[in-house]
């Protein structure tokens, strides 16, 4: 019995290792094992790597990668890097996934922590990140890298905790932007209105609906038209959720739980139905591109991010309108309607780098030197000129080069466009006003979800359905089941987001039968002690 006692626990204790390595937290992420760096980089060893890029059509954001990999090749001859662009950071995420069951992921991939989130359900996807960045030879700012990488202490720390899901990094980021909202001055003084020196909701509002003002001909007396859309927001999810987090109630919390489907939020719902009754709101889903309007004179307040500053304005580098069509008019940059522009807060954007992980651990290493290489000055500097970007790195901020950068606004339409660089200053001098949301598996899901919420009431509006509180339940209830919420919600309070491992489900079932065991030779021992005192 004893033998036998002995020999499940030390089967129970080989399980307890297998288990820990493909662990799997409460928001049912797994963490995987931890990268150990190799101590040297084998130099005489070729490596081949992919690495899946996002670009808007953008041709100079192409050949700012091109040229990066061509730099890095320069220094690395060993290390072959494969690019594959795509125009949509969601045909990224779909591709991963689909890669993820076939084991054929990219070596790197720019991507967003939500998405991040979703790949870490499988075991051992994304490499976790610190001890690469902590490594003193091939770490950030390593002595044995052949290039000038920024240290840790060099990157803008709010936005490396952004890369961070369950106290481990799992990215480093790459470009951060934050939105702005594009207004036509000119319009908004014909109107009789003064801008202030900071958008509040209220103003938006009433300037919108002022706006709606037809003449007896039919055309809009603002821009003696026959379209306007005064207030046009280009990201739904976005919206709502810093629309949420400006009055102070729930969106999800770090655990993962949802709090989206709360008053505030059938109040914000109410509120837009109200501004989309008249005209005033509408979406970039139902409408357009808010830059197409907003360059046509037909738009007065267009919400979008820093990074489509470039398509902003009557002289936009990468105006998308005929030449026909575009109107004259002043255009100003400002942050976002707050509800308190005393506490002003915005939402944080922009892709990061992640790492996946693959049999040989030089592989790895390779595919960890290119990233740290896309963070430095040159690279940084380049990608951030293109569009509203900022870069993620104090060193690149700081330095005379981009300095120089931001003080020639205005000197032409192109790298020096003053709406562009305007955005960018404005992402500058808000960092710290910027937040980001809780990343758990599923919190891709409930962005999509708050976003619906949105487009659902403007489309609905539209169509003549009266918005009240038996429709926002109706569709609370709807939405939940289309982004299957309440799976989420039920995994969270079984404790886990996934499913246990198969190794720990045989580890708890092996410990389950050692107590059993035990207690059988106890009883027996018991047993034989009582038949022995008989016997005497």
């Amino acid at each position: 019995m004893k033998k036998l006692v002995s020999l499940f626990m030390i089967i129970a204790m080989l399980l307890t290792l297998c288990a820990c390595h493909g662990k799997v937290d409460t928001m049912g992420l797994s963490q995987g094992s931890v990268f150990e760096v190799p101590e040297e980089f084998d130099t005489s060893k070729n490596y081949e790597i992919t690495f899946w890029a996002k670009n808007d059509t953008n041709l100079t954001q192409v050949d700012i990668y091109k040229t990066a990999i061509a730099d890095f090749e320069s220094l690395y001859p060993n290390i072959k890097v494969n690019l594959r662009l795509y125009t949509d950071y969601g045909k990224i995420y779909n591709d991963v996934i689909t890669n993820i069951a076939t084991d054929t992921t990219p070596n790197v991939c720019i991507t967003y922590p939500d998405h991040i989130a979703t790949y870490l359900t499988g075991e051992d996807t994304v490499v976790a990140l610190d001890n690469l960045i902590a490594d003193e030879f091939y770490g950030l700012g390593g002595s044995k890298l052949l290039f000038d990488s920024p240290k840790e202490g060099e990157i803008v720390p709010k936005f490396l905790e952004e890369c961070k899901i369950n106290s481990h990094t799992y990215a480093l980021p790459y470009m951060r932007s934050t939105e702005a909202c594009y207004v036509n001055k000119t319009f908004v003084e014909k109107m009789g209105y003064t801008l202030p020196e900071k958008l509040t909701w209220d103003f938006v509002w009433e300037v919108s609906e002022a706006a709606t003002k037809k003449d007896a001909g039919g055309n809009y007396v603002v821009n003696s038209q026959k379209v306007m859309i005064p207030f046009i927001y280009k990201s739904t999810d976005n919206m709502m959720i810093q629309m949420l987090k400006q009055k102070g109630a729930g969106y999800s919390d770090q655990s993962g739980k949802i709090e989206l489907f709360n008053p505030a939020t059938e109040e914000i719902l109410t509120t837009i139905a109200a501004h989309s009754e008249t005209g005033a709101f509408n979406t970039f889903k139902r409408a357009g591109y808010p830059a197409n309007f907003l360059n046509a004179g037909q738009c007065i307040f267009a919400v979008d991010s820093t990074a489509g500053a470039t398509w902003m304005g009557t002289d936009a580098p990468l105006v998308d309108i005929s030449e026909d069509k575009l109107v004259d008019f002043e255009i100003e940059v400002m942050p976002i309607p707050q509800y308190d522009t005393e506490n002003p807060v915005m939402i944080s954007q922009g892709p990061s780098l992640c790492v996946f992980n693959k049999e040989d651990k030089g592989e790895v290493l390779a595919s960890w030197l290119f990233m740290q290489f896309m963070l430095t000055n040159k690279v940084q500097i380049a990608y951030a000129e293109t569009e509203g970007y900022a870069p993620v790195t104090i060193k690149a901020q700081q330095s005379e080069e981009y300095k120089n950068y931001l003080s020639r606004s205005g000197e032409d339409n192109s790298v020096y466009y003053p709406v562009k660089i305007d955005a960018t200053k404005l992402l500058l001098d808000n960092t710290d006003n910027t937040f980001v949301t809780a990343v758990f598996n599923g919190s891709a899901s409930l962005r999509d979800a708050a976003g619906q919420l949105i487009e659902s009431v403007n489309k609905s509006v539209k169509r003549g359905d009266s918005i009240d509180k038996e429709y926002i339940n109706a569709l609370y209830d709807e939405v939940k089941s289309l982004y299957r919420l309440d799976d989420i919600k039920s995994k969270r309070e079984e404790g886990s987001m996934g499913a246990l491992p198969v190794a720990s489900k045989l580890l708890l079932a092996v410990i389950a039968l050692c107590w059993v065991c035990m207690g059988a030779y106890v009883a027996l021992e018991k047993i034989q002690k009582r038949k022995f005192k008989e016997k005497c």
